[in-house]
């Protein structure tokens, strides 16, 4: 089970190995202590402290030993968090990175955005004071399959590689449920690209996807978690689970002439409704063949597939988009809905956006909640579902049932259709 606001439920679902070691930069001494008894409880052991920005550039730079995670406060005696942020990109800092700040969240949510824009791996960000439910979530959220703390035990992947893989049937999809706001009932699924390597193991998205995007295998990738996917739905109602599922696809699928076509004969072999199908396409890629992308949605919404437009707010010409194509769904980035409880500047983007969404006969999801705070405030917004690690984590097709059991006695035991507080209650945070 996934329960963040339990530790000992957390404890089970995270375990770090032995050898994970945590670096804590700050200049106060009951941040520090707080920060190092939330990790222990956390299951690390190898736990450091510091409270200079000297002491985490050097863990960068090889002057001293290099952690798994490094904590960063932003305000610091000797530089400010953001120079520290740049020394790290600098030196080719690969492990995690938690930013804390006593600041206001838009200067943290700045700093997040610059690490990541320095292509560091920014985890989260968190302000003081320090929760350990909100950091559990962030250290799941890069503990997912194989992944792990320290990018140094990444391989890279070629386009051979990834060829071979496609070929061989090793690229599987895992599935990341989505769930009802009002009542907690399961309804879909997304369905999310998994490499299971004969000997890195579980590969995760991250690693592959860009070789993907880069060498022109994008399309075969999306058609064999497409595939995986629809015969997965087929599996699940053939014993009495009446879930959909979300596919990703990407411009570049859409404008395929083939894809629309392949589809249709897709659901067609499987005996499935395609109304049974959210296509989700990613609304950060440009269009460059804006009327075959059109002519290919219009067919798919005749042929009765949904459409979502995903990660909304972080692409290219939303509101364009939303007046041009055919969609049945907002999907409200994670960006903006995790942490939202806590930021007024976020609430007013995901309230928004939800707005424009029933406005329009859209239903809205919110992605990325995180922790039992975030579940309470999405249960605010007027969002139709959600989905995030609170609620679950991807996993693989068979597992769907099980959770899904689990997941009803949890809404009881854990009283998670309690009373949600008002939105007003939001309002002077």
């Amino acid at each position: 089970m996934l329960v963040f606001c339990r530790m000992t439920t957390v404890a089970k679902e995270f375990t770090p190995r032995p050898t994970d070691s945590v670096l804590i930069v700050d200049p106060d001494i009951v941040t520090r202590t707080i920060a190092s008894s939330a990790m222990r409880a956390l299951g690390f052991t190898q736990i450091h402290t510091a409270d200079s920005g000297a002491n985490a550039v050097a863990c960068s730079n090889g002057v001293s030993e290099c952690p798994q995670i490094l904590i960063l406060t932003l305000t610091l005696p000797d530089m400010h968090g953001v120079d520290v942020i740049r020394k790290l990109a600098a030196n080719r800092f690969s492990s995690a990175l938690i930013l804390v700040g006593g600041e206001d969240p838009t200067t943290l949510r700045a700093a997040e955005a610059l690490g990541r824009a320095l292509h560091l791996r920014v985890i989260g960000s968190h302000a003081k004071p320090l929760r350990r439910d909100r950091l559990a979530a962030m250290l799941s959220s890069c503990h997912d399959g194989a992944a792990r703390f320290d990018g140094g035990l990444e391989r890279e992947f070629t386009a051979g590689d990834l060829k071979r893989a496609i070929d061989e049937g090793e690229i599987i999809a895992h599935y990341q449920p989505q769930v009802l706001v009002d009542s907690g009932a399961v309804i879909s699924v997304e369905a999310l690209a998994r490499w299971q390597h004969p000997e890195a193991g579980l590969v995760r998205p991250d690693q592959f996807i860009p070789v993907a995007q880069s060498c022109g295998l994008i399309r075969d990738l999306t058609r064999c978690v497409l595939k995986s996917a629809i015969a997965q739905v087929t599996r699940w109602r053939s014993c009495g689970i009446g879930l959909t599922v979300a596919v990703n696809v990407t411009m570049s699928d859409l404008e395929a002439p083939e894809f629309v076509s392949h589809a249709i004969e897709l659901a067609h072999a499987y005996n499935l409704d395609p109304e049974s199908v959210m296509l989700e396409v990613t609304e950060s890629q440009l269009i460059s063949d804006r009327v075959r992308v059109l002519d290919s949605l219009a067919r798919l919404r005749i042929h009765r597939f949904r459409l979502s437009i995903d990660d909304f707010g972080t692409g290219h010409s939303s509101l364009v988009q939303l007046r041009d194509l055919p969609f049945d769904e907002l999907k409200l980035d994670r960006s903006f809905t995790r942490d939202a409880h806590g930021d007024s500047r976020l609430r007013a983007f995901v309230q928004s956006s939800i707005d424009l969404a029933r406005t329009l006969g859209m239903s809205a999801v919110a992605e990325g909640v995180e922790s039992a705070a975030d579940w309470e405030y999405v249960r605010t917004t007027g969002a139709r579902s959600t989905q995030g690690y609170f609620i679950a984590k991807p996993m693989p097709g068979d597992a769907i049932p099980g959770w899904i059991a689990r997941w009803n006695a949890r809404v009881h035991d854990e009283r998670l259709l309690g009373q949600a507080r008002q939105g007003a209650a939001y309002a002077s945070n």
